[in-house]
């Protein structure tokens, strides 16, 4: 057990007790989180598969009315330390967090939930460079979970007409697409993600109907950094976009 910090996380009194030696959150789980926070549906359930420290349910509760949301982590430190997150910020009344294989979601459970958002290992089990550290490995890694197993359990835990999130790198967007469609979830919008505007895109973030029409809009891409190395306007945008009550 290594030691612990509990850091700011920019949207209002939030804060996050993570871990430095394990895997911290990153900008991903910021603008998926802000991406599904744009929904204009009526969103009474939600749920975020492997949810890590619960980043994305915190943020959710800021940016939204989402009255239930259910995180789902497989690795048990991260659990205990998600339910501690929720607690320490007073979000017990909104916020669970269950313990389970993304595989094995209790059946009452399906077809309960409004929206769906994950920001699922990247790396395909047996590709790049796996950090010796199993924690790290898992949340980096399709170790426990591959891609169409984050996808078919999003399939089964959304309503119909139910709405999917998903961040994961271009090099896999043949298969995200691919997975998706498999699954029923019918790709509605995508978004790429560049450091800048010098670089090219290195994340995806794409939004799904369950038994949707088919029809994708590709909106303009989301630039991380101004090209003196500051967030961009439309980053600080979203740190500053807060539920209008």
């Amino acid at each position: 057990m290594g030691p612990e910090r509990k850091d700011k996380i920019g949207f209002g009194n939030l804060r996050l007790i993570q871990k430095p030696g394990e895997f911290c959150y990153g900008v991903d789980s910021v603008i998926i989180s802000d991406f599904a926070a744009k929904c204009k549906k009526n969103i009474k359930k939600a749920a975020d598969l492997g949810t890590g420290t619960g980043i994305i349910p915190l943020i959710l509760s800021y940016k939204t009315r989402i009255p239930e949301i259910v995180g789902f982590e497989i690795q048990r430190d991260a659990v205990e330390l998600a339910k501690r997150n929720v607690s320490e910020n007073g979000l017990d009344d909104r916020i669970k967090i269950i313990g389970c294989d993304i595989k094995n979601i209790p059946r009452d459970l399906w077809g309960t939930m409004d929206m769906v958002v994950t920001n699922p290992p990247y790396v395909a089990d047996g590709s790049g460079l796996q950090n010796p550290e199993l924690t790290m490995a898992k949340a980096r890694h399709e170790i426990t979970a591959d891609m169409n197993d984050f996808i078919h359990a999003a399939a089964k835990l959304l309503k119909n007409k139910g709405d999917f999130y998903i961040v994961h790198r271009p090099s896999r967007l043949t298969d995200l697409l691919f997975f998706a469609r498999k699954n029923g979830l019918e790709p509605k919008e995508m978004r790429l993600v560049c450091p800048d505007k010098e670089k090219t895109a290195n994340i995806v973030m794409l939004h799904c109907t369950k038994d949707g029409g088919k029809e994708l809009k590709i909106l303009d891409p989301l630039l991380i950094y101004d090209m003196v190395g500051n967030y961009s306007e439309e980053i600080m945008g979203i740190y500053e976009r807060e539920c209008q009550k």
